[in-house]
């Protein structure tokens, strides 16, 4: 696999950004030191044709600009926090809120907005951060190492980080991908292998519930296109015009499955995770993205592997705790193939 660097552009205080190619035979992929944020993802088509599968910009302050957190690294939770409250060994934390009356993907400067030390490691890529003790109202001093890394046909993602304090950590990649490179994703195909969701009440929080998606618009446990119910009038769905749902996944080695006719491109989620947040780019304005690409609603989808939305706060749930010295370590593989 070969790493290579170039300028990407400069923020507004001087710092320079660069961005990092990494290619490994047809898979070539960019990560910005702006946030460790997956800019590109190319792959070939059913014809051989290279196509960027991510969305993107081609200005660091497109970035810095414009929300919806396209392909970057979110932390130190990411997802949403009720009203950013959370105990810890007894005390009662208070985190930025940046989401109406609740913390999401880790506040107001969340690690999406940070610069990141980026290295080449024999060929892998490794980004570094330090996330201070009080970060965002966060307890500890949370060292965290993310690798990049083109295995297996696909792009390996690599979270470890260690805290000198009990602290909360939940990071996630906020790729959003469209299989044909452009268009809108309504008619592209996605099976999830999760028997359960967790339903949002009207802040998009999750009510505590753990529901069965069988004969519901949640259901992904065979083939759908993403289009067909996106639109239904279930609650859980119509409230936030289209899919911002959390999965509960089984467990098996495969979490997601997506697939275009038009392109052939077949993307397969492996992860470690317990979740997966299924968002259907339904709050994603018209605006202009990298290449000359036009972006608006539906333009893309995400597949955001993590633990449960406000896990914290809901102890029955898989845990988000990481204990001082205690090492977390969190992998998701996004894989391609084509049609047969």
């Amino acid at each position: 696999m070969s790493i290579t660097k170039r300028l990407f552009g400069t923020m507004p205080n001087g710092t320079e950004i660069y961005a990092w190619t990494i290619e490994n035979g047809n898979i070539k992929a960019d990560i910005l030191e702006y946030g460790a944020t997956l800019r590109s993802l190319i792959v070939p088509d059913k014809n051989g044709n290279p196509t960027d599968v991510v969305l993107g910009y081609d200005t660091v302050q497109e970035y810095m600009n414009n929300g919806d957190y396209f392909g970057a690294t979110v932390g130190r939770f990411a997802n949403r926090i009720r009203e950013g409250k959370f105990t810890l060994n007894g005390k009662e934390y208070t985190l930025a809120v940046n989401d109406g009356p609740n913390h999401l993907h880790g506040g107001l400067k969340g690690y999406d907005k940070c610069v990141w030390e980026l290295k080449d490691e024999d060929g892998i890529l490794a980004c570094y951060l330090t996330s201070p003790d009080g970060d965002e109202g966060y307890p500890g001093t949370l060292e965290i190492k993310v690798t990049y890394a083109i295995v297996d046909n696909g792009l390996e993602i690599h979270y470890t980080a260690v805290s000198d304090k009990d602290t909360i950590f939940n990071p996630t990649n906020h790729a959003y991908f469209n299989l044909d490179g452009e268009g809108l994703v309504n008619d592209q195909y996605l099976k999830i292998n999760a028997d359960y969701f967790t339903p949002n009440d009207k802040d998009c929080l999750p009510t505590g519930e753990l529901l069965s998606v069988k004969g519901t618009c949640a259901d992904f446990t065979e083939f759908h296109t993403i289009g067909e119910r996106a639109d239904c009038d279930e609650v859980y769905v119509k409230d936030y015009k289209g899919y911002d749902i959390n999965f509960a996944l089984n467990g098996d080695k495969v979490a997601c499955e997506a697939y275009s006719k038009k392109s052939g491109i077949v993307m397969t989620v492996e992860t470690t995770e317990p979740g997966v947040q299924l968002y259907s780019g339904n709050g994603t304005s018209n605006r202009n993205g990298k290449n000359g690409a036009k972006y608006g609603r539906r333009s893309a989808y995400c597949l955001e592997t993590q633990h449960y939305p406000d896990c914290i706060n809901h102890p029955e749930w898989p845990s988000c705790i990481l204990k001082a010295g205690a090492k977390f370590d969190s992998k998701t593989i996004y894989k391609f193939t084509t049609l047969d």
